[in-house]
């Protein structure tokens, strides 16, 4: 019988790779909390209007790239392609705008989008969304980037980029639009069927396209940068200053812009050129007027995602456990009996022990110790018993010694015995 396989796009994650996205995920909490974040979880299914409503119908990822169907109710319903419309959906429905003056939220789990598969990007993906809501001041633009960096730092990933935009408000993107039009009208020959369309509806959007002869073509396009109005200018530069009193090091990429529409004023990527073509793992930027748009109270919002699978290929750091492995290895009937009290002594003291399921010879044993990297092996027969010892084996070291078949202390003095 044929063995069934993952679906193109979706994989498993385990070994080292999964480890590394344990270590990213430990970390990134860790300064969440500490910068007064609250964790949420949010559905992996909603309604197709949600992200109609928020990402705009003329994006790649609402036209091409979400997962969508109807279910047996007639409704329309799509996997998430991304979390900050179903952030804002919860921030709404919850009625937290009428509970807290700022909202600061993360979430972490899978997104969905129907692309082509690539180095460090799938069809299934992992995120952390970090998200806040009720702040204009772009002081927490530039807090926002700087918890990304001390990340990182953490992590020990250092070769990348931080670029940063503004992307203006409606205001300024009305007499941009006209001139942007009026430039690519010139180049309709060389555009692709999609960014023809695009250019009635909506031309920002053929920023976004990955034809090589429209991203040639938009090389030198009018920049949306010369065209901010004076309150957006303003952000920008108070923006700046806030960055460089982080000590951030920051490049102003004018070209920037995000695949989405609901972005206004700061935008922003971490990028590196070790992830090909496709570079940026952290993005985001500010979206003052989503929440507005989505049916709530005028509410500023601003926040970025940081992808697990691509920021885990830049992660170099070996993972090595700090806590020693411990395994019982038992010969005969009577030390049998010892298994479950051991057990429970070593776990009430958040020590770790592995043994056999199996009645198995003390070779036998010891073998598959070492095959589970054990560091130290707890030997207990019918002569120790006697002896009222039991005999602990450095695996490393290759050498062993006695300690009293006392199950009260045990734990305590083989945890100072190997820190001697």
């Amino acid at each position: 019988m044929e063995k069934i396989q993952t679906l193109r796009g979706f994989r498993d994650i385990l070994g080292d790779e999964r480890k590394k996205i344990s270590f990213i995920e430990n970390i990134s909490r860790r300064y969440l909390s500490l910068f007064g974040f609250s964790e949420i979880t949010i559905p992996v299914l909603e309604k197709t209007e949600l992200f109609i409503r928020s990402i705009g119908d003329t994006t790649d990822i609402v036209e091409k790239e979400m997962f969508t169907f109807t279910d047996r109710s007639g409704e329309s319903v799509s996997l998430r392609p991304e979390a900050t419309a179903g952030m804002v959906r919860a921030y709404l429905q919850e009625g937290l705008y009428t509970k807290e003056r700022v909202s600061k939220l993360f979430t972490i789990g899978p997104m969905f989008r129907h692309e082509r598969p690539q180095k460090g990007r799938f069809r299934e993906f992992h995120q952390i969304n970090v998200e806040v809501f009720g702040v204009g001041d772009p002081l927490i633009d530039a807090e926002l980037l700087w918890m990304v960096s001390l990340i990182l730092n953490e992590i020990e990933v250092s070769n990348y980029k931080c670029e940063i935009n503004s992307v203006g408000c409606p205001e300024c993107r009305e007499g941009f639009k006209k001139e942007l039009m009026a430039y690519f009208k010139g180049y309709t020959d060389g555009l692709c069927d999609d960014c023809v369309k695009r250019l009635q509806r909506n031309p920002l959007r053929i920023f976004d396209c990955k034809n090589t002869q429209c991203t040639s073509i938009s090389k030198e396009s009018p920049l949306l940068f010369d065209h901010l109005c004076m309150p957006c200018r303003e952000h920008f530069e108070r923006f700046l200053t806030y960055l460089k009193e982080f000590n951030l090091f920051f490049t102003i990429n004018k070209r920037l812009v995000r695949g989405l529409d609901y972005y206004t004023k700061t935008v922003f990527e971490f990028t590196s050129d070790e992830l090909g073509a496709q570079k940026a793992f952290v993005a985001g930027g500010r979206y003052d007027n989503l929440i507005e748009g989505m049916g709530g109270p005028a509410t500023p919002g601003c926040g970025f995602a940081i992808g697990m699978e691509r920021l885990a290929l830049l992660v170099k750091k070996e993972y090595t456990e700090t806590q020693p492995n411990f395994f019982f290895a038992y010969v005969g009937e009577e030390a049998r009996t010892y298994l479950i009290p051991v057990l429970k002594a070593f776990s009430k003291e958040g020590l770790r022990l592995r043994y056999s399921y199996e009645d198995k010879s003390l070779k036998s044993q010891m073998r598959y110790a070492d095959s589970l990297h054990a560091d130290y092996v707890l030997i207990l027969g019918d002569e120790e018993i006697g002896k009222k010892i039991f005999i602990v084996r450095d695996m490393k070291q290759k050498r062993q010694s006695e300690m009293p078949l006392d199950l009260i202390t045990l734990p305590q003095k083989i945890t100072e015995h190997i820190h001697r």
